[in-house]
This record gives C-alpha cells, structure tokens and sequence, in this order.
C-alpha cells in the first residue's frame, strides 16, 4: 500500500482519546468512521468534536467553515464490521487491557482489507503482544497519542518484532501528513519513550508531596514556571547541553543517591486509587472538582494548549 491510498480512516473507540482522534484525521481531509462498543458514548460524541471544533475556531486555528466540513466527515457507526470493512487505515482507542485489544485486532482482521493498516494507540502494551493472535501481524502498528489528541502535536509510532517496514513507514508518513510531530520508536520496550520519562518525574514529585517538602499548589507551580517553561521550547537534550554537561554531571553525582526511585506504586498514589480519589473523574484526586471546575479547567487547559500550538508550531 501507498499513502496516496488511504482515503478512509476508522477509528474503534470514542472516549477520551478516539474522538479527538477521528477529528484530527477528517480535519486534514479524511473521511472516518467512528464506532464504539457504548452506545450512550455515539449519542453525544459528535457534541463532543462540536465543542473541540470550537475551541480551535476560537483561537484562530481552523474557520467555521473547516468546523462545518470536518463534521461532515466523520460518520458515527454501529458495529465493528460497519466501521472497518471500507476501511484503508484503523486506529483502536479502547480500554488498556491485553486481552480486549487482541480480541478486537483478531475480530478486525476478519472484516477488513488484506492491506488495511491496524494501529493501536495503546500507551504501555507491545504490539507484539496485541497483535499475537492475528493472521497477518506485519500490519500492525503502535500510533500512540497523547491527551487531547486534536491539539498536542506528538504521536509516538512503535514497530513491533513483526510489523513490516512498509507499515511501519506509513503509519509515520501518514501522521506527518495530517500535522502531527510523530516519532519512529525502533525498539519496542513498555511504555515506549514519553510514558517512561513522565513516570520518572511523577515518581517523584509524589515522593515530593509524601515528604511535606512543599504544597501541591507549590510543586505544580514550580515544575510549570521552570522545568514546563523550558521544555515547551526545547527538549532535555538540548537544554542539558545549553547548561553545560559538566554542571549536570554534578548534579547527577549530587542527587542520584536521594531521589526517589522505588520500584513499586507510591504508596499515597495506591490510596487514592484505593478511595476512589481518581482525579477529575471522581471529583477528586490531589485537587478536588466541581462539575463546574472540570469544564472550566477543559476548557482553559485546551485555550493554553492552542494557544502554545500556533507560537510553536504553526508560525
């Protein structure tokens, strides 16, 4: 298969992290299908994209027109054979469970194309793993997003032990397309690349708070106003080469004996998961929400986050 073949996109799930998804593919052009296994998450799914829609008319990224136009595009299905059977490329975006993603990747098979494309966006399992129990699984692939998939830019895009070359290069070739910073991951180690680092740092900032060593209020402000502000412009690399290796080699032999680096689940993070504090789907995490808030804090989080994509990376 060739790029210039893909005309028609599925996307399998329309949570969190499918819809914003789907958008992103008819947004550049694709026509998509758009299933889930909930009926009551079809019924208000395309509000959903409306509101998103919005948000990007509001700070200048799309017209009203394109809005209108990617609405158009997107077509909210029943049922796995509806969604795939036309399909040139399949994005699942369904619970993070092992068995459920091998299940539906074997089901799909039987529905689609030889040459369809099957990707998961799966955060931490192989594809390897996901892909086990199909006839052909040179053509699946990890596209990993990251939330909310319409608005941050980077898709990790990871080969397993028996993705092709050739799905491996489309996959990339075909998020470059529609705008996103994807990344080729050449070894396929749990968590990929992003998720690994992010552990690492949460791990910490959670020993942070155990410790009492300052406010949640002050430890989020602190990360946002130096570690965030910096990253947003270049990556750790790079600013690790701008403040000198010498100088972070100290720092390393400095700190790598006191930071935290158990092995198991903070033990304050296993309490709340414990209590049901699970952040803003409960109400309540490290902060506590209204249903007022949780919108509120949507929508500022998704106006900072457009805003941040045109100065860089739409200039």
């Amino acid at each position: 298969m060739k790029i210039e073949q893909i005309r028609k996109v599925a996307v399998i799930g329309a949570g969190t992290m499918g819809h914003g998804i789907a958008q992103t593919f008819a947004q550049n052009g694709f026509s998509v299908n758009l299933t889930d296994a909930v009926e009551s998450v079809l019924v208000r799914v395309k509000e959903k994209i409306h509101a998103n829609l919005r948000t990007l008319a509001e700070g200048g990224l799309i017209s009203d027109k394109e809005a209108e136009q990617t609405l158009d595009r997107i077509s909210v299905v029943k049922g796995l054979n509806t969604a795939v059977r036309d399909a040139d490329f399949v994005t699942e975006a369904v619970v993070e469970n092992l068995e459920i993603k091998q299940a539906l990747f074997k089901e799909m098979e039987k529905f689609c194309s030889p040459d369809t494309i099957l990707a998961s966006n799966s955060s931490t399992l192989k594809i390897t793993d996901t892909s086990s129990l199909m006839e052909r699984p040179e053509r699946a692939v990890i596209t990993h997003w990251f939330n909310p998939p319409h608005i941050v830019p980077l898709v990790e895009v990871v080969r397993g032990e028996k993705t092709s070359q050739e799905t491996f290069d489309i996959a990339y070739a075909l998020l470059i397309k529609i705008g996103k910073a994807a990344v080729k991951i050449r070894k396929e180690i749990p968590g990929f690349l992003v998720n690994r680092v992010q552990v690492a740092t949460y791990r910490e900032v959670i020993s942070l708070v155990e410790m009492g060593v300052a406010s949640k209020e002050d430890i989020d402000l602190a990360i946002k106003t130096s570690m965030a502000f910096r990253l947003a412009s270049f990556g750790p690399l790079r600013i690790m080469d701008m403040g000198g290796l010498d100088i972070w080699n100290k720092v390393f032999e400095q700190l790598l004996g006191e930071i935290d680096s158990k092995t198991e689940v903070p033990e304050s993070l296993k309490k709340k998961v414990e209590r049901r504090e699970l952040g803003v789907k409960t109400g309540k995490g490290f902060y506590e929400y209204t249903p007022e808030s949780i919108r509120a804090l949507i929508k500022e989080r998704d106006k900072q986050f457009v805003n941040r994509l045109k100065a860089l990376y739409r200039s």
